[in-house]
């Protein structure tokens, strides 16, 4: 007899989950718009953010390292609450 086939699996929804569905590349190129290679260099002091860095050689980095990986998803978390405190802090607009 055999087995029913099942559905191939898939991972499970996370909508409360901010880095869900978003790259890498997605997240350091968002950084760097936010401070710039120099702002990101001094909040994460790694030598692909300070010396000749490009958004190619960050994320070869940063694929192979998970401790920096960590601090860099760490940071646009920070960067995601801060851009939504100070939108709410902002008077409305007129219509």
């Amino acid at each position: 007899m055999q087995e029913p086939l099942t559905p191939p699996h898939q991972p499970p929804s996370q909508p409360r989950n901010p880095l869900h569905g978003l790259t890498l590349e997605a997240i350091v190129t968002q950084l760097v718009a936010h401070y710039g290679w120099p702002g990101l260099g001094e909040r994460i002091p790694v030598r692909c953010f300070t010396s000749d860095p490009s958004i190619a050689s960050s994320l070869k980095f940063l694929r192979k390292t998970p401790w920096a990986r960590e601090k860099v998803e760490g940071l646009y978390l920070f960067m995601l609450r801060e851009t939504r405190r100070a939108e709410s802090r902002r008077p409305p607009s007129p219509p």
